[in-house]
């Protein structure tokens, strides 16, 4: 039986694009679609991590005493996989030292002490025409990384190897985790914003094509962007059926193109760049206005708050400041989250700061964890059904639990996204995805032992 899904998109006919297994949780949308994105300002005191990124942590160019504008430098990227960190208010620089963020994690930080005057850093910018090297370079001074989580530095993703190999632009605005609609609000108003990001990244790149994939549930930014690029030739809108981890770059990339990668390749080495809706809005912002990446949209949502809301949060700012701002939430709430329910992270401490990463908050007067109760294995497949990945969850689980790793190898463990979809789906509510990751973090540390053995080894024989 044909799995091919059609829809209407205006008066035609649209074939909606998709990749094999997945989930179909409650999105929980409704709450805070229609809550029009708000400015939130900050506390008295900003601590803003100089790693909140993929790679190396920026460096601290300011000290203990000085005083910063709003988007002014404060943290320069130490490595080419690493991304510029900049103020989100003025004020003085009051401290640098390890604070806890989201995950527990202690990480060095520049606490600032707002004035709130938000006295701005002034840039010099370019007119238009841009060269590929200004992109670039603005990309990269105004510190952008990747916003759908993933955090990856974006100067560094729109430099490809070979950029003439590049054909395909892919603008991920599937935005499959349930309940977080910033993506959405930003294509509802922004959407021409977004289309001059997406555009100034086809100028780097002679070949490509760009594509704006949303899934199906969000018709209205398929409809509206569809009617703002009718007349771009280089321009697509395309919808997606609405299914997790339909945002995922291995399967967004799959559902555009027919295209596979695994864990060993780049979207590059099959043609295509894939950036966020938001991470695309702040290319052209970078490129248009040399403005520093410095607050991002939080929805904050769940049963938990009676008043959804999405909010254009300064970095910095900590995550009870923004709960705060909408009111707190109810005394029954049994769970908060940073991030989506799928892959976000249980908050103990909501004194940690929003950082570029932060998509959501969310609160929930159930636990589905802690009620669950978990079984031994039923051997049922069901997670090896709906893993997108095609693996065998069940099986590289139990070989991490005993601490196998030649097993879990062999069984292409690394291959996992650690996109929770076999969790959802356990009749014995098994938690494999954190037995795997457990794992995948084991044998990262012990490649890297190997590697610092043989540069140590080099060096001695030279």
């Amino acid at each position: 039986m044909s799995n091919t899904t059609y829809k209407w998109i205006g008066k035609k006919l649209k074939k909606l694009k998709t990749f094999k297994g997945g989930v179909h949780p409650y999105d929980g949308k409704d709450l805070a679609k229609d809550a029009p994105v708000r400015n939130v300002f900050a506390g008295d005191v900003v601590v803003i991590p100089t790693a909140m990124h993929i790679g190396a942590p920026a460096t601290p160019v300011v000290a203990v005493g000085d005083r910063v504008l709003k988007g002014q430098l404060i943290a320069e990227a130490s490595g080419f996989i690493s991304a510029n960190i900049h103020s989100s208010v003025s004020g003085e620089v009051k401290a640098i030292e390890p604070r806890e963020v989201v995950g527990g994690k202690k990480v060095n930080c520049i606490v600032i002490a707002n004035d709130k005057k938000l006295e701005r850093f002034e840039y010099d910018t370019k007119p238009f025409p841009w060269s590929k090297e200004y992109i670039r370079e603005c990309v990269k001074d105004c510190g952008i990384v990747g916003l759908g989580g993933a955090c990856f530095p974006t100067h560094v993703k729109l430099t490809p190897k070979n950029e003439e190999a590049i054909d395909y632009v892919i603008v991920n605005a599937a935005e499959c985790e349930p309940y977080i609609t910033a993506d959405y609000r930003r294509m509802m108003e922004n959407p021409e914003d977004l289309i001059k990001g997406l555009e100034i990244i086809l100028m780097l790149f002679d070949n490509a094509k760009g594509v704006i994939a949303i899934e199906d549930n969000k018709m209205d930014c398929v409809e509206l962007l569809t009617k703002l690029t009718a007349d771009k030739n280089n321009i697509e809108v395309v919808p997606l059926k609405t299914k997790y981890p339909q945002g995922s770059e291995r399967h967004i990339i799959y559902a555009i193109t027919g295209r596979k990668i695994n864990s060993s390749m780049l979207p590059a080495d099959a043609g295509c760049i894939v950036d966020n809706v938001d991470t695309v809005y702040n290319i052209y912002r970078a490129v248009k206005f040399h403005e520093p990446l410095v607050e991002r949209i939080v929805t904050v949502s769940g049963d938990g708050f009676e008043n959804p809301a999405n909010l254009l949060v300064p970095f910095g700012m900590s995550h009870q400041e923004v709960v705060d701002e909408v009111g707190g939430y109810s005394e029954d709430v049994k769970k908060v989250l940073s991030g989506g329910p799928m892959m976000g992270n249980a908050l103990y401490n909501l004194d940690v700061p929003i950082m570029k990463g932060s998509s959501a908050i969310l609160a929930f007067k159930e636990d589905d964890m802690e009620s669950a109760t978990m079984t031994n294995c039923m051997n049922c497949g069901n997670c090896a059904k709906v893993c997108p990945e095609n693996l065998l969850c069940a099986n590289i689980a139990k070989a991490a639990d005993a601490n196998d790793m030649d097993l879990f190898l062999k069984l292409y463990g690394m291959e996992c996204i650690e996109c929770g979809t076999c969790n959802y789906f356990c009749p014995a509510k098994r938690n494999i995805t954190q037995s795997v990751k457990t794992m995948k973090l084991k044998v990262a540390a012990k490649r890297r032992e190997e590697a610092a053995k043989q540069n140590n080894g080099k060096g001695k024989s030279e």
